[in-house]
C-alpha cells in the first residue's frame, strides 16, 4: 500500500527521522494558513507546494513549485489542486491532484549550495536480506545514474540476525563523503530510517532526495513508502492511511469483494485460482496470440457468487475480445465455479463475448455437465493445449 508523501514524512517523523517539515492542505485558502504556521513555526519567507499524488516526477509535470510570498502560495496552490497531473508515472490521462503539502523551504535563500544524496531501503530477494541502497547523486533518476555511473551506487546489505550495526550506518556516511557534524547527522538519520523500515513492516523506503544543508543538518525532503499489505492486520493505523482515489477503481471494487485483480493492457479476460495457475494461464494466451487483460485470482474458497463478481468486473473492460476460466479444483469445487458461470451468464445479460471454460479437479465432471446442459454459449475444454487453440480461434 503506497503512502501519499506527507503520510510517509509523518511516518519517518514519529521514528525520529529528520524531515522537511510541512502542512497538508486541501484548498488554497487552507494552503496559506499553513504556509503562515510554517512562517510561524520554522521561520520559513519561501514555501514549496507540492501535489500529492502517488507518483514519481511531479516535478517534471510542474506539481512542485516554490512560492516567495503568501499570494505566490495561494495561486499555485489554486492551480495545482483539481489538475490532472501528468508525469512519467501516471496513466496518460494523469492523476486529479485533490491535496497540496505546503512546506518549509530548506534551501536556504543565499547559503551554500546543499548537498542532495540519494537512499532507499527494500528487499534483495537474490540474498533475503534487507538492503539500503544509496548514492551521491539525489535528486535525479536512479535509473539513469544506474545506467549512466552506476559506480556512484552503494549497497549495505542487513543481517536479520543482528539488524543495522553502527559501524554500517558509519559507512554510510562515509562512503557519501561527509564529515564532522554531517557524518554524525547521517549516521543518526540512517539508523532512525532503518528503525522506521522495520516498525512499519514497510517493502520501500525511497527518499530522494535526502539533503544535507548548509548548516549539515540532514533532512528527508521527499519520501516514497510503501507498505506491505499482508502486514496491515498489525498496523490499524496506517491501515487507515489507505487512498482509494489514488487507485484503480476495478481494483479497489475486486479487493472488497476478496479477488486479486490486477487490470493490464491486453483483450483476453482471464479467470483463474492461484497465482501459479493465473501466471500458467496469462502464457498460454500470449502463445495462442492474444494478449491478457488481467490478472484475477478467485481464491481457494471461490463460490458461485464470487465467480459472478469476477465476471462482473472482467466485463468492465472494453477492450477484453474473449475470457478464459481455468480453474483447478483442489479447495474450490469445479462444480461451483461452473454454477457461477452460468448465473453470472444469466444474471449480466447478454454477453457478446466468448467464454472459454477449462475446469479440472474436484467434481469436474459435474461441473462439465452443468456448463453443457445450460444451453449458453460456453466453450468447454479439457486439456490446456486445447484452451490455447481455443483462444486462437476466437481471436483469428
Amino acid at each position: 500500500m503506497n503512502l501519499h508523501e506527507y503520510q510517509g514524512k509523518e511516518l519517518l517523523a514519529s521514528y525520529g527521522v529528520a524531515i522537511q517539515k510541512g502542512i497538508v492542505a486541501n484548498t488554497p485558502e487552507e494552503a496559506v494558513e499553513a504556509a503562515k504556521k510554517l512562517n510561524k513555526d520554522t521561520g520559513t519567507e519561501w514555501w514549496v507546494i507540492k501535489a500529492q499524488i502517488h507518483a514519481g516526477g511531479r516535478g517534471k509535470g510542474g506539481g512542485v513549485k516554490l512560492a516567495k510570498s503568501l499570494d505566490d502560495v495561494k495561486e499555485i496552490a489554486s492551480n495545482i489542486i483539481g489538475m490532472d497531473l501528468i508525469t512519467p508515472q501516471t496513466p496518460p490521462e494523469g492523476k486529479k491532484v485533490r491535496k497540496v503539502l505546503v512546506a518549509q523551504d530548506v534551501y536556504y535563500p543565499g547559503a551554500s549550495e546543499p548537498d542532495e544524496f540519494y537512499m532507499s531501503i527494500l528487499l534483495n530477494r537474490k540474498t533475503g536480506r534487507n538492503m539500503i541502497m544509496y548514492s551521491t547523486e539525489g535528486g535525479m533518476d536512479i535509473e539513469a545514474v544506474a545506467e549512466k555511473t552506476p559506480h556512484l551506487i552503494f549497497t549495505e546489505e542487513i543481517d536479520p540476525k543482528t539488524g543495522l550495526l553502527p559501524f554500517q550506518a558509519r559507512k554510510v556516511a562515509f562512503n557519501l563523503g561527509l564529515s564532522g557534524g554531517a557524518f554524525k547527522e547521517m549516521t543518526k538519520f540512517v539508523s532512525s530510517l532503518y528503525k522506521a523500515y522495520e516498525g512499519s513492516d514497510s517493502s520501500l523506503f525511497e527518499i530522494n532526495p535526502v539533503l544535507k544543508t548548509s548548516d549539515d543538518k540532514i533532512i528527508a525532503v521527499d519520501s516514497k513508502v510503501t507498505l506491505d499489505g499482508n502486514a496491515l492486520f498489525r498496523h490499524k493505523d496506517l491501515a487507515a492511511l489507505r487512498d482509494v482515489h489514488e487507485e484503480d477503481p476495478t481494483e479497489v471494487e475486486a479487493g472488497e469483494a476478496g479477488l486479486n485483480y490486477v487490470q493490464l493492457d491486453g483483450n483476453v479476460g482471464c479467470m483463474v485460482n492461484g497465482a501459479g495457475l493465473a501466471m500458467a494461464t496469462m502464457d498460454i494466451i500470449k502463445l495462442s496470440g492474444g494478449e491478457p487483460a488481467n490478472f484475477l485470482d478467485v481464491g481457494g474458497t471461490a463460490d458461485a457468487e464470487r465467480v459472478e463478481k469476477a465476471f462482473r468486473i472482467i466485463m468492465k473492460d472494453d477492450k477484453v475480445k474473449a475470457i478464459l476460466v481455468n480453474i483447478f479444483g483442489g479447495i474450490v469445487r469445479c462444480d461451483r465455479v461452473a454454477q457461477g458461470v452460468v448465473d453470472a451468464y444469466k444474471n449480466i445479460g447478454e454477453i457478446n463475448i466468448p467464454i472459454i471454460v477449462r475446469l479440472q479437479g474436484t467434481n469436474a465432471k459435474e461441473a462439465k455437465v452443468l456448463i453443457e446442459e445450460s444451453g449458453l454459449k460456453v466453450e468447454s475444454v479439457i486439456l490446456l493445449k486445447e484452451a490455447a487453440e481455443k483462444v486462437a480461434e476466437v481471436l483469428a
